[in-house]
């Protein structure tokens, strides 16, 4: 089971350079092992936004929740403090240590190009690398 990443997401949604990795796992692992935060899903709502791309944002809204059954995981605010010890822990900015509680809580893999992810006990996985799994 896979917390995939915000930049995961946003690589596919914004057709970038590796936009068909991406598609490529999105295509081999069913969406029900497939889980995202709310913070990323919060933080994919303001830059497609941000962008302009609002209707972008609907339709991965539409094929995220609706045709496929992605999972949000959610932190609570007893949470928060386990995401400012991994700052520190791992020299981590806020929202990837948010990712990291959330992965560590669900024990899930995490799926991201992001290799600030590498300096931690969990690590990570490319999107290629996960479809090896």
């Amino acid at each position: 089971m896979y917390l995939v990443d915000t930049n995961v997401w946003l690589e596919r949604l914004l057709d970038q350079e590796k936009a068909d990795e991406v598609r490529n796992f999105l295509d081999k692992k069913p969406a029900k092992i497939l889980h995202l935060t709310d913070f990323a899903l919060h933080s994919i709502g303001l830059i497609t936004v941000r962008l302009g791309k609002v209707e972008l944002f609907r339709q991965f809204l539409r094929d995220a929740f609706l045709a496929e059954s992605v999972r949000i995981i959610r932190l609570a605010p007893e949470d928060l403090g386990a995401v400012a010890k991994k700052v520190e822990e791992f020299r981590l900015d806020f929202d990837d240590a948010y990712q990291y509680v959330a992965a560590e809580k669900e024990n899930l893999t995490i799926v991201s190009f992001d290799r600030d992810f590498d300096r931690t006990s969990k690590g990570r996985k490319t999107p290629a690398e996960a479809i090896q799994e």
